[in-house]
Parts: C-alpha cells; sequence; structure tokens
C-alpha cells in the first residue's frame, strides 16, 4: 500500500514537472516577433559583410593588376570559375535565406497565431541548412564564421519557439 502512494506520487510529480517544462515553450507572439526581428537583422549583416567581401576582392585585383604586382602570376581560368562559384554559393544561400525570412514577416504579420507560420519557419530552417553546408565546404574565414554564429543562434532560438529541432554547430 505504501508502495503504490509513493510510485502514484512519483508520476504525479513527473507529470506536474512535465507540464511546468511544456508551458515554458509557450511564448508570446511580441516575443516570436523579437526573435524574427533578430533573424532578419542579422542575415541584412551578412548580406551587407558578403558584399562588401566580393567589393574589396574587386578593388584589390584591379589594384595588383595596376601596380604590376600581379605580374607572372596569371590567374588561370578554372580559378577564377572556381571563386565565381563560391562566391556565388553563398551568396545564392543568403539571398534563399533571405527570402524565406521575408516570407515568415509577411505571414507572420498577417496572422493571429504565431503557430500558423510553422511552415515557413521550417522553410527558414532549411535554408539555414544550405548556409552551415556552404560554410562548412568553404573557406570564407572567421569573420563570415562570427556572422553565422550569431546568426545561427537566432534562428536555433526561433526554432524553439515553434518547437523545432535547431540547427548543428
Amino acid at each position: 500500500m505504501k508502495t503504490t502512494r509513493i510510485v502514484v506520487g512519483t508520476i504525479a510529480a513527473c507529470l506536474v514537472v512535465s507540464g511546468l517544462a511544456s508551458a515554458q515553450l509557450a511564448f508570446t507572439k511580441p516575443q516570436v516577433a523579437d526573435r524574427i526581428r533578430k533573424v532578419e537583422d542579422g542575415v541584412d549583416e551578412f548580406r551587407k559583410w558578403s558584399e562588401k567581401r566580393v567589393e574589396e576582392g574587386r578593388t584589390q585585383g584591379k589594384e595588383g593588376q595596376n601596380s604590376g604586382r600581379a605580374r607572372g602570376k596569371t590567374t588561370t581560368e578554372p580559378q577564377k570559375e572556381a571563386a565565381r562559384e563560391k562566391k556565388d554559393e553563398l551568396d545564392d544561400a543568403l539571398s534563399d535565406l533571405n527570402g524565406s525570412t521575408n516570407r515568415l514577416r509577411r505571414k507572420f504579420d498577417a496572422t493571429d497565431r504565431y503557430l500558423e507560420t510553422k511552415a515557413q519557419v521550417e522553410n527558414v530552417m532549411d535554408d539555414a541548412r544550405k548556409i552551415n553546408q556552404v560554410l562548412t565546404r568553404g573557406k570564407y574565414g572567421s569573420q563570415a564564421e562570427r556572422y553565422w554564429s550569431v546568426l545561427r543562434a537566432n534562428i536555433n532560438d526561433l526554432a524553439r519557439c515553434y518547437d523545432l529541432k535547431p540547427l548543428a554547430v
């Protein structure tokens, strides 16, 4: 009889604790809106950095040619093509993520309940995974990793609002 009470008490305690844990997963629409804003801002910052990096690369390339430093070091067409593909791959992935966050914002603002936008958040997560893969394959430097680290953390915070699996680190 005493063991039954202990077992019932333990089960009841577990249910209460699990109920509290699931209650903590409920977010208000303004809290989710703030997380979406952080993701949007992070995407914008990363894209600005990427565009600036490309522009600086062009400027440095022209300066090198004009100063004669590039003499004897001719860039082959395959090297040029590889550089374009690398740039395009990150740029395309960032553009896709920007588009999916914009769609999320439009749908989110138009709904009363934020959970109705779970499909759009899943699209954001898919596009973010592409960037994860691009950065893993390419060598973009520590600055890209810093931008991505902050953005990935914000995306993971957003995913938790929708009870989705966060991105791998």
